[in-house]
């Protein structure tokens, strides 16, 4: 299994484990497929459906905020050629200053 919470303090060395182990538990069987358990920051269907799925959905926050907040995680993690959807979906919320809300 990955050690997402490791992943995830590569971006944010503060990051809090019961927010991470909570997007794992919400993603759930997502992340046991390789191509699911990871996002194409390049694919704009992909970041359409962060923005549907994660943000709108789960965190409540859509239109122009949330696009923002995907495009800075992108850029934040545009060195990762394997951008974990855990990770990335941490950053979106903490982007949005949504982490408790998860």
């Amino acid at each position: 299994m990955t050690d997402y919470l490791a992943d995830v303090q590569k971006y944010d060395s503060g990051a809090d484990e019961a927010v991470v182990n909570k997007i794992v538990r919400h993603l759930g069987i997502a992340l046991r497929n390789k191509d699911s358990a990871l996002v194409s920051a390049t694919d704009p269907k992909e970041l359409e459906r962060v923005r549907e799925k994660w943000c709108e959905k789960k965190l409540g926050i859509g239109g122009a905020e949330a696009d923002v907040a995907i495009a800075a995680t992108a850029k934040a993690m545009a060195e990762d050629r394997s951008k974990s959807r855990v990770t990335f979906y941490y950053l979106v919320a903490k982007e949005l200053g949504k982490l408790q809300a998860i």
